[in-house]
């Protein structure tokens, strides 16, 4: 009886790796790779702009002073835009050397105030304000995360149908009934346009702030791929 029951033992042992090694190719076999995509465009409802301010001084105290001057007054007047979103950006100050001598010639301090908002005029209006010190860097539009991220869902579900439709129609033109899903990875990606204003653009030498300008936010395309594998019944 010992012997027997090793005997099936040493069988099964056996048999075992043989049986599994047939098993992954079941998975393999009758398999479809299926790619299917939706796409929308939106309308840019969020616009981002960032100003900066540039100076020059002999003494770095004295420079540091003149941009935290111009950053306070920068802040106290965006807090008449409550419609707009306004943070500080990134600052720096560095040495400048004469290039003859190498020897310390000023100092150079930069400072950057970002702004975001919805509302195109009023934002419009705070940049036409601040350009009386500032100077524009650069200005885009874009689709707000809340419109991008509804948009994706309802996109989500016309590309899985899409995948659907591509899948039967294959499995029709194989003469297969029925199909199994192996896999479906939903993707999504973004075309920005690029900003309508870059570079340092010359502020307003008049005493008051120029006409707000009128702002064109366009459109981005939205996408969401869906790509997955089928297997044939």
């Amino acid at each position: 009886m010992r012997t027997l029951t090793l005997m099936t033992m040493m069988l099964g042992a056996t048999l075992s790796p043989t049986l599994f090694a047939h098993e992954p190719e079941k998975l393999n076999y009758n398999i479809v790779n299926i790619q299917a995509d939706a796409s929308r465009q939106v309308a840019n409802d969020e616009m981002r702009a960032v100003l900066y301010i540039e100076k020059s001084h002999k003494q770095p105290a004295e420079l540091s002073n003149q941009i935290n001057q111009l950053m306070n007054q920068a802040q106290a007047i965006s807090r008449k835009y409550s419609q707009v979103k306004v943070e500080t950006g990134a600052q720096s100050t560095y040495p400048v050397y004469d290039n003859d001598s190498r020897k310390l010639k000023e100092w150079r301090a930069r400072a950057e105030i970002q702004l975001e908002s919805k509302d195109f005029k009023a934002a419009s209006q705070l940049i036409s304000e601040l350009q009386q010190n500032f100077q524009t860097q650069s200005i885009n539009f874009t689709v707000s995360d809340e419109q991008r991220k509804k948009v994706e869902n309802e996109l989500m579900i016309e590309a899985s149908k899409n995948f659907q439709q591509r899948a039967q129609a294959i499995s029709q033109a194989w003469n297969k009934a029925q199909y199994n899903l192996v896999s479906l990875n939903l993707n999504t990606s973004n075309y920005f346009p690029q900003p309508i204003m870059r570079g340092g653009m010359a502020k307003f030498a008049m005493a008051e702030a120029a006409p707000a300008q009128d702002m064109a936010a366009g459109e981005s395309k939205i996408i969401v791929n869906a790509n997955g594998a089928i297997q044939f019944k």
